[in-house]
């Protein structure tokens, strides 16, 4: 999964590089706090004494040095704004931390990264938007460049989706668990059959089975094995082509790695998991009725006995195919996410 939400402590992530929400004068380890401290701590002197021959950081731009006793072999480090300082001007920079940071890791040749929320902390910036601004620039990079990011978030309280959204999800979440399983309590009792006459109701005999080897039978199983319905991998490659759409736009678009759609492309009976069915079904931007057509194929179905499904099929029911606001809104339900 190109990009992936998880709750850990960054420096004990292993990747390629981490990235550091640093101050501007690249001192993290003269007392400070938050992430900057922990991975200057955890770095050890080597990555004090390299950071002081960098000159500091302007805000919005990055410097890379090496990873030292981190498990990553580059630390990023990027100076985030501070809200109180400049409301106006915040989100742009903001946003160019994540392209400086994301372009150096490429330049580097990192296959993988992971950031913090970066200025939502002591820096002050809204959580909210901080997010919504880390998911759009780092899937906008994505779109254009193989890379694994990790999105860190150290414990739920530095994640924050739109209240209205997790509300009306809630909303539906409930609204289908009370559709599912409303039921007439007389219809669970099980009552025998009657009794006709005052005897035991007659006995219904069994369908004889056909003798073993029967030619009619055989034929009938190889006609049925004949006529085959086609397979997820051929209705994903069909709805490809139907959409106009290239193999790297659709996996791209479905949060999905390049090597898994190759398994999938190259193996007609491929079978895949059904988080990464609904992937290639949301950035197919398929109704539901053949999105559920699509999960049939590999042997599925949404239900409304699973959160994660419903969830799903809220977004898919109003038209909102963005597969990382998707995973947004599952993380923040404690649910898989979308893609591999």
């Amino acid at each position: 999964m190109p990009l992936q939400m998880i709750r850990e402590d960054i420096t004990r992530v292993r990747c390629d590089a981490i990235v550091n929400a640093a101050n501007s004068a690249l001192k993290g380890g003269e007392g400070g706090g938050g992430v900057d401290g922990a991975i200057h701590k955890a770095a050890g002197p080597g990555l004090d004494e390299e950071c002081r021959t960098l000159g500091g950081c302007e805000v919005g731009r990055a410097k890379i040095t090496k990873g030292y006793n981190l498990p990553c072999k580059y630390v990023i480090h990027t100076v985030g704004p501070r809200w109180f300082y400049g409301k106006g001007k915040w989100p742009e920079q903001l946003a160019s931390c994540y392209k400086e940071s994301l372009n150096l890791a490429k330049e580097y040749g990192c296959a993988s990264v992971a950031f913090p929320l970066i200025s939502t902390g002591a820096f002050g910036c809204p959580k909210e938007q901080g997010l919504q601004i880390a998911i759009s620039e780092i899937s906008r990079f994505l779109l254009e460049n193989d890379m694994l990011v990790y999105l860190v978030l150290y414990d739920k309280a530095g994640f924050q989706v739109s209240k209205k959204l997790v509300s009306d999800i809630a909303e539906y979440i409930d609204e289908c668990y009370v559709n599912e399983h409303r039921y007439d309590r007389r219809a669970q009792r099980s009552y025998p059959p009657p009794k006709e006459n005052g005897a035991a109701p007659l006995a219904q005999s069994a369908p004889m089975a056909p003798a073993p080897g029967a030619p009619r039978a055989q034929q009938s199983l190889n006609d049925l094995l004949n006529t085959m319905d086609e397979s997820f991998s051929q209705m994903l490659l069909r709805k490809i082509d139907e959409k106009g759409i290239s193999d790297a736009q659709c996996y791209k678009k479905a949060n999905i790695d390049r090597k898994l759609f190759s398994k999938i492309r190259s193996d007609v009976h491929y079978r895949p998991s059904k988080n990464t069915v609904l992937a290639f079904a949301v950035a197919l931007e398929l109704p539901l009725d053949e999105v559920q057509d699509m999960l049939m194929k590999a042997g599925f179905a949404l239900s409304h006995s699973n959160k994660f499904d419903i969830i799903v099929e809220y977004f898919i029911k109003n038209q909102n195919y963005n597969v990382f606001e998707i995973n947004e809104a599952l993380f923040a339900f404690d649910q898989p996410l979308l893609g591999v």
